[in-house]
């Protein structure tokens, strides 16, 4: 053999080197093989720990997405209902609701307790609040004088210096107040003025051309 080529002579039958590579007697092609297997499988090994990394980033990432769900659902819930004026002729600026129509009080009320209810209520809807909200003030509103009373047909209605707030039905347009000083179901009613004074005059309403929220 050329000189260099076999490193050592074997001493037996079992094993011998050549060019630098471990050949076993038994199967010397068999060891080839299974180096060149083990240095394929590196690399591969690498992309699976890759891969694995990964899918517990995105696991991470999904778990937090919730969180911001929680908050926006609280936001909106706090919303509540709300009470601003409006200038009606002859009454001056008196309470209205977010639609511009006319709140009254009702005598027999004495600003303690709801007491339209029933058929009354039919014709006189009570200033109601969703669940677990607060009325808000606007325009001349004084969010000191706002408060709720419990309401015999269920929920909470609006207050305004103690009183309970409603509105009329016949009045179906903003602006106007067809039940001021009107005496029905079962007692008088009357607008209430931003400062929480109840207006007792009588007069024929109308809308002010000049009449603006706030």
């Amino acid at each position: 053999m050329p000189g260099g080529f076999i490193h050592s002579l074997p001493q037996s039958k079992e094993a011998f080197t050549a060019g630098g590579v471990w050949f076993s007697s038994g199967n010397p092609e068999g060891a080839l093989v299974r180096k060149s297997m083990l240095m394929a499988l590196i690399p591969i090994a690498a992309l699976l720990a890759s891969a694995c990394g990964s899918s517990s980033n995105t696991t991470t990432t999904h778990a937090k997405s919730p969180a911001s769900t929680g908050t926006t659902s609280s936001s909106a819930s706090s919303a509540g209902t709300t009470i601003t004026t409006k200038t009606i002729k002859p009454y001056g600026a008196v309470l209205v609701n977010s639609a511009g129509h006319t709140l009254y009080v009702f005598a027999p009320d004495k600003a303690k307790k709801v007491t339209c209810v029933s058929s009354c209520a039919s014709v006189w809807p009570p200033a109601k609040l969703s669940s677990g909200t607060k009325a808000s003030a606007s325009g001349q509103v004084k969010s000191s004088l706002l408060g709720s009373d419990p309401n015999p047909g269920g929920g909470r209605v609006v207050t305004y210096n103690g009183w309970p707030l409603y509105t009329y039905v016949t009045d179906t347009a903003p602006g106007v107040a067809h039940g001021q000083a009107l005496n029905s179901s079962g007692g008088l009613w009357y607008v209430i003025s931003p400062s929480g004074k109840v207006i007792k005059s009588k007069g024929s309403s109308s809308s002010s051309s000049g009449s603006a929220y706030g």
